[in-house]
């Protein structure tokens, strides 16, 4: 039985509340939009008590901020065991997950402009979120100091990534798994068409196939890349080589 007695909050408690109160707002709806009345609303508190716990919108709108980039970077954290193909599908399943769940607040934040009520702070963030991202996916390839090539590869790819859940946002036109395992087939390509420039990335590149399994997303756009090459394009035993590599290949 209810008392009708709100319980006191600590002060951190209480912030962590509004945090999480002005983030599910600003999920919804663009930053500029909504209001401390509705934020105070939401919370069940006075107006007057949310500025006891941040100066004004802006403060509390950075916080959220925070808390949103920190959960985006998270996305990318992935244990580096088994196939490169299948860790990737994983990630970008949690990146969507993150945009489906806070879609206007993503895009005001990635687009920035004045729906956004501090674009230094929200570039400062979205930076180290790239920055993350950027650091996890070379995690996972193994490599500490990459090339030049090879890290405009994974931030090319990062950018892609994040460019693409916008426009998906817009209108939801493209179904998400077709547009998550398209991203997970964006990484390779971009890594083989600059492995074909550098002697390094084709051998990363082949070590990442190499653990690969037949019916993994790296294989299938391998044989699907193959399978739109019209007959005689490889000469004689490559194209038999490929021709092979396509009858093998799983179908869906």
């Amino acid at each position: 039985m209810t008392t009708g007695v709100r319980r006191r909050m600590g002060v951190e408690e209480r912030r962590e509340q509004l945090i999480s109160v002005a983030l599910e707002l600003f999920s919804r709806r663009p930053p500029a939009d909504v209001s401390i009345d509705e934020i105070a609303a939401a919370a069940g508190i006075s107006r007057p008590l949310v500025y006891h716990y941040f100066p004004g919108k802006l403060s509390l709108y950075e916080a959220a901020l925070r808390r949103a980039a920190d959960d985006l970077a998270h996305r990318f954290v992935e244990p580096r065991e088994g196939p490169l193909g299948a860790r990737l599908s994983r990630v970008m399943e949690r990146y969507f997950d993150f945009v489906d769940a806070h879609g206007p607040g993503f895009s005001a934040l990635m687009r920035g402009g004045p729906s956004v009520p501090s674009g230094q702070a929200a570039n400062a963030l979205i930076d180290a979120v790239r920055q993350a991202a950027r650091d996890q996916i070379l995690a996972h390839l193994g490599v500490a100091e990459p090339s030049a090539r090879l890290d405009l590869v994974v931030r090319s790819w990062v950018a892609l990534a994040e460019s693409t859940a916008l426009l998906w946002l817009d209108g939801r036109r493209v179904a998400r798994a077709e547009l998550e395992l398209q991203l997970v087939h964006d990484f390779v390509a971009l890594l083989a068409v600059s492995a074909q420039r550098d002697p390094a990335l084709a051998v990363l590149l082949r070590e990442i196939l190499a653990g690969e399994p037949v019916d993994g997303p790296f294989a299938e756009l391998v044989a699907g890349l193959l399978a739109l090459a019209p007959a005689g394009a490889l000469p004689g035993a490559r194209a038999e080589a490929a021709a092979q590599a396509v009858i093998s290949s799983p179908r869906r």
